[in-house]
């Protein structure tokens, strides 16, 4: 048997369907026994905060999962088999079963057309950025997809000053902190708080 060349693929897939085509991809490898052929298959995603509106009208910060790549799944795959004494070949087989699952358009980037057309793999440099990317956020880490401007009003949500609004006076990006000038007892305090302890007044 040839050594096996385990290589990154994208497949297009129904937009917002992500985790269920890797799902039904992870039950139809378990089906036909292809855990040799399909190793991986990834849905490159990270935690961000949002804020929502909550019944009572009050905001509310919530972690939601984002996808880098909406409409996307990545698979890591040998898509090619060899018989005894001949060359390797792409494995119709495999390719048949995957786009065959529910949600599965179709291989990104293929070479040929019809029932021939051989799928393309994924540079090398461009999947291990695209890994890096979560294993930044594998650390633990939640990014805020949340802006402030000078300027803005904004509500406490946390901390001593829980339930005070104030306006932010200065924006530091790289730290996820503001300076608030909130009004304690009738006069005006600077205060710094990181963008967890805030929400926009919607």
């Amino acid at each position: 048997m040839s050594e096996s060349k385990l290589e990154w693929y994208i497949l297009r897939v129904a937009s917002g369907q992500e985790k269920k085509v890797k799902s039904y991809l992870e039950k139809e490898i378990a089906i036909h026994g292809l855990e040799q052929c399909i190793t991986r298959v990834l849905v490159p995603s990270e935690k961000v905060y949002q804020i929502r509106k909550t019944k009572d009208g009050k905001s509310k910060k919530v972690a939601v999962e984002k996808n880098f790549f909406p409409g996307y799944v990545f698979i890591q795959a040998d898509l090619s088999y060899k018989e005894e004494s001949q060359d390797k070949k792409v494995n119709h087989k495999v390719i048949h079963i995957i786009k065959s699952t529910p949600g599965v358009i179709n291989f990104l980037d293929v070479e040929g057309s019809g029932p021939n057309a051989k799928p393309l793999p994924v540079r090398e440099s461009d999947i291990a950025r695209i890994l890096g990317k979560m294993d930044e956020v594998d650390s633990g880490e939640i990014r805020h997809d949340i802006t402030f401007r000078v300027g803005e009003t904004v509500k406490v949500m946390d901390g001593p000053f829980n339930g005070f609004t104030g306006t932010v006076e200065e924006v530091f990006e790289d730290k996820k902190k503001l300076n608030v000038m909130v009004k304690i007892f009738g006069r005006n305090a600077p205060v710094e708080l990181n963008y967890m302890q805030v929400s926009k007044e919607l």
